[in-house]
């Protein structure tokens, strides 16, 4: 059984890393996909990597960044196979650098892929969507929107703002029959790499031998890929502005942002706030809910 049989899904930024598979995975599994990626050889490599393996596959060359590119991604699904079911905004570029050193260009470049571009190909794919009344838009982010990380200002930001996107879009589209959910995959990567420099250095200078990727917790893009499939199936037709995590291993569904505690009174005084506060975000008693 092919889970994904006969959808039309542009992937972007899908000539290496995560995006590959993803990309791969799905033709495998019966989608009729839509690569994406900034140089043309390697674009017309997975196009026809897909092809010799049975799948069906068309591709564009250019960055999400550009609009114009933008909108060939959703023309080019529907011209080549007559539809648009489902967009993985998986394109993401790192540009790493403290906050004091980073420059304006720098982040500008990383907004523009990643949160821009995101947003430029889900309005173009909106529109066909609308008219078949369904269709995913799957965002892939990372847990630097979540938890920080050092250097990554502009990737966070812009990471947590395909998040705020998710959420509007769910109340915006959901009369429409369109759903959008988004992803954060833990896997061995490019961008990746610096992790696991950091961690053979710190393994050289103890004398011992350096942990692999997936023993902390990475792994490989071809498992990252299969919980695409299934997001992108019919089976997940009922999941809507949901998070996944998943490494191949730990699969785990996190939960929207809500209050956790509430005290309502009629005015505050410095010293009762600062008594409901406790003094320190650790000591806050947060009661189950």
């Amino acid at each position: 059984m092919q889970h994904v049989a006969g959808r039309r899904i542009i992937v972007t930024g899908s000539t290496r890393g995560l995006g590959r598979a993803f990309a791969e995975g799905l033709a495998a599994q019966g989608a009729h996909v839509v690569v994406n990626g900034t140089t043309s050889a390697l674009v017309d490599e997975v196009v026809t990597g897909i092809i010799a393996a049975g799948g069906a596959a068309v591709g564009v060359v250019g960055s999400v960044a550009d609009d114009a590119v933008a909108e060939a991604l959703v023309d080019t699904a529907i011209s080549s196979f007559g539809g648009l079911d489902a967009v993985v905004n998986n394109a993401g570029i790192v540009r790493d650098r403290t906050l004091s050193n980073m420059t304006p260009e720098e982040f500008d470049e990383v907004i523009a892929v990643n949160l821009r571009g995101t947003w430029s190909v889900s309005r173009h794919a909106v529109r066909a969507m609308r008219q078949q009344a369904h269709g995913l838009l799957l965002q892939v982010i990372s847990g630097s929107a979540f938890v920080g990380s050092v250097g990554q200002t502009n990737y966070a930001a812009s990471k947590a703002g395909v998040m705020g996107m998710l959420y509007s879009w769910d109340v915006e589209l959901r009369r429409f029959g369109i759903r959008t959910n988004a992803l954060w995959p833990v896997a061995e990567t490019d961008m990746t790499q610096v992790v696991f420099d950091g961690v053979r250095k710190r393994a050289e200078e103890r004398g011992i031998e350096p942990p692999s990727p997936r023993s902390i917790g990475f792994g490989d893009p071809a498992d990252i890929a299969g919980v695409v499939v299934y997001l992108c199936s019919p089976a997940a037709d009922h999941l809507r502005s949901q998070l996944v995590t998943f490494n191949g291993s730990k699969l785990a569904l996190w939960q929207h942002p809500r209050e956790a505690w509430v005290r309502r009174q009629e005015g505050w005084t410095f010293d009762e706030l600062a008594d409901a506060l406790g003094g320190s975000a650790e000591s806050v008693h947060v009661p189950e809910m």
